[in-house]
């Protein structure tokens, strides 16, 4: 008889801990699914400073390297590049940091100078350079 009265003891342990097993799986699902509906495409343009054709290829592809991002487009003249990503996969720090690993300035992170240093001589920017996003340039800022 104990070992009866034992052995339903074990069986009752074994099919609550089951249930509760399937309850925590049923609401993580419904957490992580949450978390996917309410991700959004952010678009963001940040200076890049840079010079040529093989800079924009180099900063494009640092940014897309970025897990999330979408789109990346480098304007050699403006200096600066539009990106779209998912903002539940990355953010705008991290594109950032990849840029910047890539050997290029941007407006929140300097340059990586060992990366800077192996770049094509024609890549090789002036670190003081305006990164400008209105298409003007600095003296037609200042009317001359």
């Amino acid at each position: 008889m104990k070992k009866v009265i034992l052995s339903l003891g074990i069986i009752a342990a074994f099919a609550f801990t089951s249930c509760k097993s399937e309850t925590k799986t049923d609401s993580r699902i419904a957490v992580n699914t949450a978390i996917v509906l309410n991700s959004e495409t952010v678009d963001i343009t940040f200076g890049v400073r840079g010079n040529c054709g093989m800079c924009k290829t180099t900063i494009e592809k640092a940014a897309l390297s970025v897990e999330g991002v979408g789109s990346a487009d480098w304007d050699r003249d403006n200096k600066s590049i539009n990106v779209s990503f998912t903002d539940s996969k990355t953010n705008a720090n991290a594109i950032h940091e990849a840029i910047a690993a890539s050997g290029y300035d941007t407006e929140k992170v300097a340059g990586n100078l060992g990366a800077y240093e192996n770049l094509p001589g024609c890549c090789k920017y002036d670190h003081e350079m305006e990164m400008n996003q209105s298409g003007n340039s600095k003296d037609d800022k200042h009317g001359h």
